[in-house]
């Protein structure tokens, strides 16, 4: 019972060791030394052989910039003050003119400080990035926190790839609240791009997490994360800002053998049970948020079956849209019908590996996808609670 959870952990922590996004990477101190040696070497060897040495020394006055562009300033520094003694020295000691020498000795010893110097502000401005990405990783881990998520009811893992890595938050939201009347899932997309999407998206985020916990029926939730959008825009406007909805998907899973559904304009979710992929909700989409005001109709909830064993597929238009470079759509029904035995933890990273592929690499839009399934912690209680006394 507890060694899915266990595996599922595990998971988690092996993908969180592999992130290296905030490191400097500079080569070796031993790299550097065998590079620098090399060419040297190829110089001394290339100027015995065609008798012009001391101009081919010349050149490796701009070996210091190739170590500016790679190395950290100690390296550079290092590598500028062994080409200047190579330069200077067979320089001084030639029948060159006085002031030949002269000029290509203080050339060396000022190209070799220039490299010292831009090395330096290239570690700087790094390191400036890096502390930004740091915030921003920490900004994400609060709004989106990292997967999979678990409670009593549902194990949820998946990926999210934002199309611009170098900012890490995205316009794609998701989230997964443990109530006391079930446990509630969100996945949506901001419509736009930019910071005030992502304003947007923080502000939906932090609506779900609060009135998950406070509505007792998903309808009156998706009401909630309505009026956050609106109040959201309200606040844009004054800025002069660009209004914006969100579509979302909101689910609600309890210890019953249904679950509940409600879509504002977002993809349905995908059911895979028994070998079958059924669009769950087909039909039955709602305005998205923000713009209920333009539709008569009420948002409902759609009930459906979601056994043990099933698997609820949620993903964001990134992953249907996405196109190969002849421009024809990702078939992701077609995919998923070829997927109905991977187990749910597989089968984001299968799906996003394989759109990655059919793009060439390409990615257009952000990415967000997610595979729900019951707990195995909740599955056993319940048929243990459903057991008759002595069976």
């Amino acid at each position: 019972m507890f060694g899915s959870l266990r595996a599922v952990l595990v998971h988690a922590e092996g993908r969180a060791g592999r992130d290296d996004s905030t490191s400097i990477r500079t080569p070796p101190t031993r790299g550097v030394v065998l590079v620098t040696v090399a060419a040297t070497v190829v110089t001394l060897v290339l100027g015995t052989v065609t008798g012009t040495a001391v101009l081919l020394l010349g050149l490796l006055v701009f070996l210091p910039a190739f170590a500016a562009a790679l190395c950290t300033p100690r390296q550079t520094a290092l590598v500028s003050t062994w080409v200047s003694v190579l330069v200077i020295l067979p320089v001084a000691m030639s029948g060159e003119r006085l002031a030949d020498r002269v000029i290509l000795a203080l050339f060396a010893l000022g190209f070799g400080a220039l490299a010292v110097y831009g090395s330096w502000l290239r570690i700087t401005r790094e390191g400036e990035l890096v502390r930004l990405r740091s915030t921003a990783a920490a900004m994400q881990r609060q709004i989106l926190r990292p997967l999979p998520l678990i409670t009593d009811d549902v194990l949820v893992d998946g990926v999210y790839e934002p199309v611009q890595q170098d900012k890490l938050v995205g316009g794609d939201i998701y989230d997964v609240a443990a109530t006391a009347w079930g446990t509630r899932v969100l996945i949506g997309d901001v419509q736009g791009k930019g910071l005030s999407a992502i304003g947007m998206a923080i502000d939906v985020v932090g609506a779900f997490r609060e009135a998950a916990h406070r509505e007792p029926t998903v309808t009156a939730l998706v009401d909630s994360l309505e009026a956050a959008v609106v109040r959201h825009n309200g606040y844009a406007e004054q800025r002069g800002e660009p209004e914006r909805f969100v579509t979302t998907v909101v689910l609600g899973v309890d210890t019953g053998t249904e679950a509940q559904l409600v879509t504002c304009g977002h993809i349905p979710p995908y059911l895979l049970n028994d070998g079958a992929v059924t669009a769950v909700g087909a039909g039955t989409e709602h305005a998205p948020l923000g713009l209920a005001d333009l539709v008569d109709e009420p948002r409902t909830v759609s009930w459906f079956p979601f056994p043990a064993g099933a698997t609820l597929l949620l993903c964001t238009d990134g992953l249907t849209e996405a196109r190969s470079p002849a421009g024809t759509f990702y078939p992701l029904e077609a995919q998923l019908a070829g997927r109905v035995d991977i187990t749910a933890g597989r089968l984001p990273y299968s799906l996003v590996d394989d759109v990655h592929a059919f793009t060439k690499g390409a990615q257009q839009d952000d990415l967000a996808v997610l595979a729900v399934r019951r707990s195995p912690h909740r599955i056993s209680s319940t048929c243990a609670s459903a057991a008759p006394p002595g069976g």
